[in-house]
Order: C-alpha cells, then sequence, then structure tokens
C-alpha cells in the first residue's frame, strides 16, 4: 500500500516534481548513465527516464481504472439483472458473456484500437469490454447468494419495488466484493496497457507510457539497459503490490462471509 500510495502521489503531482520535461530532448545526454545530473540516465534521444517513467505512469493509471470503471459499471449491470430477474433476461446475457469469452481477447482489441478516433479512449473501451464477463459472473453469483437471504425476502414482502431492492439492498453488498475483483482486474488493465503500447497500439507518441518506453530503447538494451529496466521494474512492483493488496482485501471479504 505504501508503494502504491507512493506511485499515485509522484502520478498526480508530476508536473509539479523538480524533475526534468519529459519530452525535452538534449542530444548531449544520449545514452547518458545514471549520475547526479539525472538519476537513472537517458535514452537514445537525451530524455530524463526517470521523468518518462513517472509521466508515463499517467497514462497506463488513465487507461487501467477508466477501463476497469467501465467492466464494472457495464459488467456489475449486467450480472445484477441476470441474477435478481433470471429467466430470459439471465439466458441472453450468459448467450453474450459466452460469446465474448469465446473470441480472442487480444484479436477484439487490435479490432477495436483499428478504428478512428482518440487511441485512449478506443484502449479504455477495449479493455473495458474485455473485463466485462469476468465481472458480469462475479455480480450475478453474489446477486443469486444474496436474492435467496432473509433481508431480500423481508424487503420484498414489505413491498419493495424491484429497482429499490437493487439499489438499496442488493448494490451495498456487492460493492465489497467488486472493488476487491477490482484492484486485480487494474493490475491486468495495467499489464495489459503496457503490452499493447509495445506492441504500437497504444498511445501514440510523444506521450510516454511504460510499454512504449520499453518498445523504444529495446535495440539498444545492451548500452543503456536502464532505459529499458526502470519502466519494466517500477511497472513490476506496483502489479506486484496491486495483487497483493487485493488478495488480502478478497481474503478478509471471504472471511467475513464465511463468518456471517
Amino acid at each position: 500500500m505504501v508503494w502504491l500510495a507512493l506511485v499515485l502521489a509522484a502520478t498526480l503531482t508530476a508536473h509539479w516534481l523538480p524533475i526534468p520535461d519529459p519530452l525535452s530532448q538534449s542530444l548531449s545526454d544520449m545514452l547518458a548513465k545514471p549520475g547526479a545530473a539525472r538519476w537513472v540516465g537517458a535514452d537514445s534521444l537525451g530524455r530524463d527516464v526517470f521523468s518518462r517513467t513517472i509521466h508515463g505512469f499517467r497514462i497506463t493509471l488513465v487507461v487501467s481504472l477508466g477501463s476497469v470503471a467501465f467492466g464494472l459499471a457495464l459488467g456489475g449491470l449486467l450480472g445484477i439483472v441476470a441474477g435478481y430477474y433470471r429467466g430470459w433476461a439471465e439466458r441472453v446475457i450468459l448467450m453474450g458473456v459466452n460469446v465474448l469469452l469465446a473470441f480472442p481477447p487480444l484479436v477484439l482489441i487490435i479490432a477495436m484500437v483499428a478504428y478512428p478516433g482518440q487511441a485512449m479512449v478506443k484502449v479504455i473501451v477495449a479493455l473495458g469490454i474485455v473485463f466485462t464477463p469476468a465481472v458480469v459472473r462475479i455480480a450475478r453469483a453474489n446477486t443469486l447468494r444474496l436474492s435467496e437471504l432473509e433481508f431480500v425476502t423481508a424487503a420484498r414482502a414489505a413491498g419493495m419495488g424491484d429497482a429499490r431492492i437493487i439499489f438499496r439492498e442488493l448494490l451495498p453488498n456487492l460493492v465489497p466484493a467488486l472493488l476487491a475483483y477490482a484492484l486485480l482486474l487494474v493490475a491486468v488493465g495495467a499489464l495489459a496497457e503496457a503490452g499493447l503500447s509495445f506492441l504500437g497500439l497504444g498511445v501514440p507518441p510523444p506521450a510516454p507510457s511504460l510499454g512504449s518506453l520499453m518498445a523504444s530503447e529495446q535495440s539498444r538494451v545492451m548500452d543503456a539497459p536502464h532505459a529499458v529496466f526502470l519502466p519494466a521494474l517500477m511497472l513490476f512492483l506496483t502489479i506486484f503490490a496491486l495483487n497483493l493488496v487485493g488478495e488480502q482485501i478478497q481474503k478478509r471479504i471471504d472471511g467475513r462471509a464465511g463468518a456471517a
């Protein structure tokens, strides 16, 4: 959690930190080694690697959080509808989920990113659609379980409408489970964004992203390993931290559910 807090703080305050401009080039500093002037050196165009890594996290953060929010909103809504109403609604939604699961995610993302439009928005929507089936299943399974509990039965007996039951009784109990899974999806989204940028399918240059930083300097990894391995290390530590925190939250939620 400390590492995630540091990354988030550095990302949000990147413009005010005393670090060089990530787009500023200096031919005299090409492939400069780490030193006092540049903490972790420079890339092949003399741009500060540390500054570009910090600013690159901004794109990774926006894409991962945006895609997870999109997947949670769409998948959560469809999962609640399928688990609460059941019948034909559940069959139609599950059929759509099975179609998405059968379609190769990478092909789907590439097909969506190929359409004209803002690159960041396309990546967010594409990843959000990929995340939706898993969220639908989690929301549906929890809705099926909660719908049979006493407090929902009492709400029906009291004359509450379906919308009121969903938003006042079911949704507050679904949020903890969905948020715990959301942390794991953020890690997956960050890795996916880096992978797409590495393949040239993410946010185009000159905006720095972790994947594009590694891709642009991979041919010079022997001369300037810092330009490739620092973004990779930062990405690794962040995804590792997200997975640890998400697993701990999930264990606590499961423990409380078991105790109840």
